[in-house]
């Protein structure tokens, strides 16, 4: 046991007569090592990504609701009153008068 592992520090399976074979595999870990850590990388920097786009769908999200805010103030009554009022112009003081027209067909009909 001892004087394998110390075959294994002095590097002795990288010259000996199977070599090849441990060199082919040496090879084939490294580069699976270089995928698993690309990999990783491109995994953590999607995260940051989608952290940073809910952020900002946050962020604009509060904006729409602070202009909803804002557009459902303008539209009411007080609202438009007091704004057409700086361009004097008035609501008027006698009520709109409903006005029926009666089409051909109701003629006809009766």
């Amino acid at each position: 046991m001892k004087n394998g592992l110390l075959d294994i520090l002095k590097g002795k399976f990288l010259v000996s007569g199977d070599a090849p074979k441990n060199w082919l595999f040496i090879i084939f870990a490294s580069f699976l090592a270089a995928v698993m850590i690309g990999s990783s990388h491109s995994a953590d920097a999607k995260v940051h990504k989608i952290a940073a786009l809910n952020e900002e769908v946050k962020e604009l999200r509060s904006q729409f609701v602070d202009a909803h805010k804002d557009v459902q103030k303008l539209k009411l009554e007080s609202k438009i009153t007091e704004i057409l009022e700086k361009e004097e112009i008035y609501p008027s003081e006698i009520p709109p008068k409903k006005i029926r027209v009666k089409s051909i067909k109701e003629d006809r009909g009766r």
